[in-house]
């Protein structure tokens, strides 16, 4: 899936905030996974492209990363900080153990949206389950939001939340300590 769709949405703020969007271990291997759960998308450079077109018709720049290795995503984090609005993670196989990205995104005090294909709550016999049944993600609790079960409708649904949430003065205050 690489064709490019125009999306129709109105702003109210005229900024162009930066979002990172990382992917975790496993997010690699898109495009050779499950249909049922991950859908057409042939690879993880067509669901970048994909967040990306989406982003720049919104009004915002994404920049994807994508590791399989925990220590390369917490790197990519304290780097991207200083530079980024909010981020968008799909913890992937980190959901369960990844306690040290969610604990730095949880201090860097920015938006963050939790992602995933499947409903990570769902049964395994539920049409968006994951094939390994239920889950409790450790991002969860610390995220500002969570968009799970739409594939990779996820993604945008998060980016048009944090984009939508970074405009709104009052929600950003709200976020505040």
């Amino acid at each position: 899936m690489t064709e490019s769709k125009s999306f129709n949405i109105t702003r109210t703020g005229t900024r162009q905030h930066r979002i990172a969007v990382i992917d975790g271990p496993n997010m690699s291997y898109l495009g050779k996974r499950n249909r049922r759960m991950y859908g057409e998308i042939d690879s993880l450079d067509s669901l970048k492209q994909y967040v990306a077109n989406f982003g720049n018709q919104l009004g915002v720049e994404t920049e994807s990363f994508s590791s399989n290795f925990e220590g390369a995503i917490l790197e990519y984090i304290h780097e991207a900080a200083a530079r980024v609005d909010a981020f968008v993670i799909n913890p992937a196989g980190l959901t369960t153990t990844g306690q040290a990205v969610r604990q730095i995104l949880q201090e860097i005090g920015k938006p963050v949206a939790e992602v995933h294909f499947s409903n990570i709550s769902a049964s395994a016999s539920s049409a968006r389950g994951p094939s390994v049944g239920a889950g409790e993600s450790l991002f969860t609790p610390t995220a500002t939001g969570l968009c799970m079960g739409f594939r990779q409708y996820s993604y945008l649904a998060a980016i048009l939340a944090v984009t939508f949430s970074l405009d709104d003065q009052e929600f950003q205050a709200s976020l505040r300590p």
